[in-house]
């Protein structure tokens, strides 16, 4: 059990499952709020996560094992007696996902699961991470779906909200991942992996991941300069904003991997505190 476990990457599962339910109460009004259906949404999110990496860990099976990093993974190691199983087990998650979000909510809300499970065991795993350096940059969309699928949880026909944070998704993915990735550039390199530091080093990563998250940042401030959400958001995206670009100046002066770490754990911290003043700023009766 515990394999199947670490098959699913339920860290990430979480991280998807809080943006939908960060998407669903951006859109909720007070006292709107429907507990049921929030952990419903959660599950949901988790099961397509889940099916999502769960094949990412079967198709990269081969350069797992090539990094410290993944080389424990069940597949890596040869743990997993039956493959087919497993994708029987992934493929099922995905359907009774979708299945639990068309029933309980819409197909809409199933529609931006599939998607975010697409873009990650397809568009992402398959098509993008061993070609390209902008495999995470698009592979990154699958972030930017759960939001929207929170948000159509509660009603498809409001759009400009959750677009707006899904575009926040976007751009914060290459700023988070790419910080990773320049403490990982010999491992990803030995893998034959182009992520960006691998393809043009850690100095220049660094400044593309300050350009990167200037987009991020001014894209944060779009819900407050469009009236979509109030001062509390306003001032707490510009706080947040200024520290993240602080850590990104700092990784330009010093491109080692302790800063590229601290830039890693700062951009989580970020969207974390993002997530906050959003559903801070529509259910605070102030």
């Amino acid at each position: 059990m515990g394999g199947y476990i670490q098959l699913a990457k339920p860290r990430i599962g979480v991280m998807i499952a809080l943006t939908a339910v960060t998407g669903y109460l951006a859109t909720a009004q007070q006292g709107e709020v429907d507990l049921t259906h929030l952990l419903l949404l959660a599950l949901a999110m988790m099961m397509g996560s889940a099916s999502s990496s769960i094949f990412n860990h079967f198709y990269d099976r081969d350069i797992d094992r090539l990094m410290t990093r993944t080389s424990s993974r069940p597949f890596a190691k040869r743990q997993v007696g039956s493959p087919q199983l497993v994708l029987w087990v992934a493929a099922s998650l995905l359907i009774v996902g979708c299945g639990i979000a068309t029933y309980v909510f819409n197909p809409i809300v199933a529609t931006h699961l599939f998607l975010g499970a697409f873009f990650y065991g397809v568009v992402y795993t398959i098509w993008l991470k061993r070609r390209n350096w902008l495999n995470i940059v698009i592979g990154g969309l699958a972030g930017s779906f759960a939001v929207l699928a929170g948000a159509a949880a509660v009603n498809p026909d409001q759009w400009l909200l959750p677009m707006l944070l899904a575009i926040v998704l976007f751009f914060w993915t290459p700023s988070h991942f790419w910080a990773l990735a320049m403490r990982l550039k010999d491992q990803y390199a030995a893998a034959g992996v182009p992520m960006l530091p691998v393809v043009v080093g850690n100095v220049v990563t660094a400044r593309y991941i300050l350009i990167n998250s200037i987009l991020l940042v001014g894209s944060s401030l779009l819900p407050w300069f469009l009236g979509e959400l109030g001062n509390i958001y306003g001032v707490g995206a510009v706080v947040l904003g200024a520290y993240l670009l602080k850590c990104n100046i700092d990784l330009i002066k010093s491109s080692d991997e302790q800063t590229a770490m601290t830039n890693f754990f700062a951009s989580m911290k970020y969207l974390g505190g993002l997530f906050v003043v959003v559903i801070m700023d529509v259910h605070l009766p102030i």
